[in-house]
């Protein structure tokens, strides 16, 4: 038996930072994908042991079942209808599976996406042996929700082979899981978040796993549905980010400036809220798209004019801005800036080759672009025989 399931990153349109402050900020799901396939061995194959492989960094990881027993004795008592907490105590004792493999100390940060993969697969499917593959569009660490997309295709795939779900086996093609399933999914998903991540929002696991937009807002999340196709260059500055230490600082600028930076904020809330009312709005004929997208240029644009006023911007994310400027396209930092990714509006209008110029320009600078729709769907799984 094997099953594939597939769930996409994410982007922040617009509020980052100051819906840490209580402003309203918009997430969408990206056209670029991270896909799981977990194949169960028949009778016949007499295999017993748990295989990991992580295809772009290249990593493989395998234990006895037996050894799965060891470390996790208690891991058959899971249910897996009822996601629970991967204790301290617990990571420890999966922290000793690792400790035979010689992980490449730049690819250090994998263990706690293999400490989360091993959670939920037990919990979930309990001691069965298996061969999961993992595979991604999605860079790592660039601010575009791989993890996420990691533990939700993951508990995806995981949950259609497990008797908590109904699936049809028969269905051909991609498919969804019905609401009630979708729910689940996102709660095993924000497990391997937490595990991952320490204290995640769950905002990136959301998207990931519905898809289309969310609003959030004072830890209110919701899904809104985009009425319009959009289309974005996402470029990579590859510059890492230290996330904690720049939503300190804006903390720390608004304790300087408390007047001023409120009104930042609360601009941003405005533009927040006005962007999800546009991207919702029923467009009637090619004019209004373009409004439309007029209209978002403009957001994105004040977006960014206050994300450098609260000091998140940097030199890298400022030479992208430069670039597509000389293009008349509009950019903005996404996520939590000091480097990471910058979004640039597509206008459904825009000839291919101005693309294939902004993003030859981009490269040469050292950048890495994906032109991505936005808005698309979430977590989707099939029944196949991959090659």
């Amino acid at each position: 038996m094997e099953v594939r399931a597939r769930a996409p990153g994410k982007i922040i349109l617009a509020g980052e930072h100051a819906v840490v402050h209580g402003s309203a900020a918009v997430a969408a799901s990206i056209g670029l994908y991270t896909s799981v396939s977990v194949r169960l061995p028949s009778p016949n194959d007499n295999d017993d042991t748990l295989t990991l492989h992580l295809m772009d960094v290249g990593l493989e990881f395998s234990w006895s079942i037996d050894r799965i027993k060891e470390i996790l004795p208690g891991s058959v008592n899971n249910v897996a209808s009822s996601p629970t907490t991967c204790c301290e105590e617990t990571i420890k004792l999966i922290l000793t599976a690792l400790e035979s493999f010689k992980i490449p100390e730049a690819k250090m940060g994998i263990a706690s996406g293999v400490i989360a993969f091993l959670w939920l697969y037990t919990s979930i499917l309990g001691n069965k042996a298996a061969k999961v593959i993992v595979s991604s569009e999605l860079p790592l660490g660039a601010g575009l929700g791989s993890s996420a997309a990691f533990c939700v295709s993951l508990s995806g795939a995981l949950l259609a082979l497990s008797d908590s779900v109904e699936v049809d086996f028969d269905q051909e093609g991609w498919v969804s899981f019905g609401e009630k399933e979708q729910q689940l999914a996102n709660r095993w998903a924000f497990e391997g978040e937490k595990i991952i991540h320490g204290k995640p929002s769950g905002i990136d696991n959301t998207v990931s796993t519905f898809g289309n937009l969310i609003k959030f807002k004072s830890g209110a999340l919701t899904c809104i549905k985009s009425n319009m196709i959009l289309k974005m260059l996402i470029t990579n500055t590859n510059v890492g980010r230290n996330t904690k230490a720049l939503v300190a600082g804006v903390s720390e600028r608004k304790k300087r400036h408390p007047d001023a930076m409120t009104s930042v904020l609360t601009a941003v809330d405005f533009i927040s809220n006005e962007f999800a009312s546009v991207i919702q709005s029923t467009s009637f004929s090619d004019d209004d798209v373009v409004k439309k997208e007029q209209r978002i240029q403009e957001l994105m644009e004040m977006n960014q004019g206050l994300l450098q006023c609260m000091g998140v911007s940097h030199a890298s994310i400022e030479t992208i801005l430069r670039t597509t400027l000389k293009y008349e396209l509009t950019s903005k930092l996404t996520g939590a800036g000091g480097g990471g990714c910058v979004l640039t509006l597509l206008p459904s209008l825009l000839p291919a080759t101005v693309i294939d110029k902004v993003i030859g320009e981009l490269e040469q600078c050292g950048f890495q672009c994906f032109v991505a729709e936005i808005g698309g769907s979430g977590l989707v799984f099939r029944f196949d025989v991959l090659s």
